[in-house]
C-alpha cells in the first residue's frame, strides 16, 4: 500500500545532491524507528547495508543494525565524519545536547534530518552552524513493515534537491509526502497516534464477532484482512470513504443497521475528538 516507488535512476539523480560515490547514510540514535528506516533503505536497494553507520551509547540497540550488516559506533561525531546524510533519531529531550556535541563537525555538505517529535526546524537551525541544511521527518510505526505514512518538512537552507533525495529514500518505508511544518503535529495526531486508534477499533470489531460466537483468532484475522482490503480499495480507487461506505450499504440491509448503532455510540465524533486531542498534545509538547 506504500506510495509510488522511485526508480533506480531517480535515486541516483537525487543522491547527486551529496556528491560522487556511493550514498552513505548515518543514524544518530539506533532505536526501533531508526532501524525501520534503515531496513527500508536496504530492502528497497536504495542504500547498501555496509554504507549505513549507526551510533548509540550502548550495544543494546546497535546489535539490530549489526544484524542488518551495518557499521556501528559509540561516537556520534564519527557518524557525521563518515556520512553526509544523517538522521537524528534520539529522544526529543536528548537531541539538543546531541546537536551541541556534533556541531563542530557539521559542514555545508551535510544534510541533517530530525526524526525527533516536537523539535521545530527553527530550534534545530539555532542549535547548528549557520546555513546547515535541515529537514524534519514524522514517520509512524508501520514503517516497520514498509507501509508507513511519513511526512517531511524542510528548513530555510534545504532546497528542492535535498527534499527530493529524502522523499525518494523514505518511499522505501511507505508513503512519503512533503508538507508545511505546521502539518507535522497534525500528522502525529492523525497517523502516529492513529495506529493506536485503528487498533482499538480493530479490537472492538473482533470482540463484536466473539460476542456473537466466533473464535477469537479467526475474528482477529478476519478484521485485519478487512482493514487491509478496505485500505487498499481507498488507495487504489482514490474514492472518498463515504462513496465506498455507500457501495456497501444497501437499503434495509445489515450494514445500515450496524452504522446506525455506530452513530448512536458517537463513533464519528469520538474519533474526530481523538485526533484533535492527540494533535493538541503534540503541539503542547512542541512548546516545551
Amino acid at each position: 500500500m506504500g506510495g509510488a516507488r522511485s526508480g533506480r535512476g531517480e535515486d541516483m539523480a537525487a543522491a547527486a545532491a551529496l556528491g560522487p560515490g556511493p550514498l552513505r547514510v548515518g543514524f544518530v540514535g539506533a532505536g526501533r524507528m531508526a532501524e525501520a528506516i534503515a531496513q527500508g533503505f536496504i530492502r528497497a536497494g536504495k542504500v547498501e547495508a555496509q554504507h549505513i553507520v549507526a551510533s548509540a551509547p550502548s550495544d543494546r540497540n546497535l546489535c539490530h543494525f549489526q544484524a542488518l550488516g551495518c557499521q556501528t559506533t559509540h561516537s556520534n561525531q564519527e557518524v557525521l565524519q563518515s556520512c553526509l546524510l544523517v538522521f537524528f533519531a534520539t529522544k526529543p529531550h536528548v537531541l539538543p545536547a546531541v546537536l551541541a556535541e556534533v556541531a563542530s563537525v557539521v559542514t555545508t555538505e551535510h544534510i541533517l534530518v530530525s526524526v525527533a517529535a516536537g523539535v521545530s526546524l527553527s530550534t534545530l537551525e539555532e542549535l547548528l552552524p549557520p546555513t546547515t541544511r535541515v529537514l524534519r521527518v514524522s514517520p509512524n510505526l508501520p514503517c516497520l513493515v514498509q507501509e508507513g505514512s511519513v511526512v517531511m518538512a524542510r528548513g530555510r537552507h534545504a532546497g528542492s534537491s535535498e527534499a527530493k533525495l529524502l522523499q525518494t529514500l523514505l518511499e522505501a518505508c511507505g508513503q512519503c509526502e512533503e508538507v508545511p511544518e505546521a502539518h507535522m503535529d497534525i500528522h502525529t495526531g492523525l497517523s502516529g497516534s492513529g495506529v493506536a486508534f485503528v487498533c482499538t477499533f480493530s479490537e472492538a470489531l473482533a470482540e463484536g464477532a466473539i460476542k456473537m460466537g466466533m473464535p477469537s483468532g479467526l475474528a482477529h484475522r478476519i478484521v485485519a484482512q478487512t482493514l487491509l482490503g478496505t485500505a487498499k480499495m481507498l488507495q487504489q480507487k482514490e474514492q472518498h470513504p463515504a462513496q465506498l461506505r455507500t457501495d456497501v450499504c444497501t437499503p434495509g440491509g445489515t450494514t445500515i443497521y450496524g452504522l446506525h448503532a455506530l452513530e448512536q455510540g458517537g463513533l464519528r465524533a469520538a474519533t474526530m475528538s481523538a485526533v484533535e486531542a492527540a494533535t493538541c498534545r503534540a503541539r503542547e509538547l512542541s512548546k516545551k
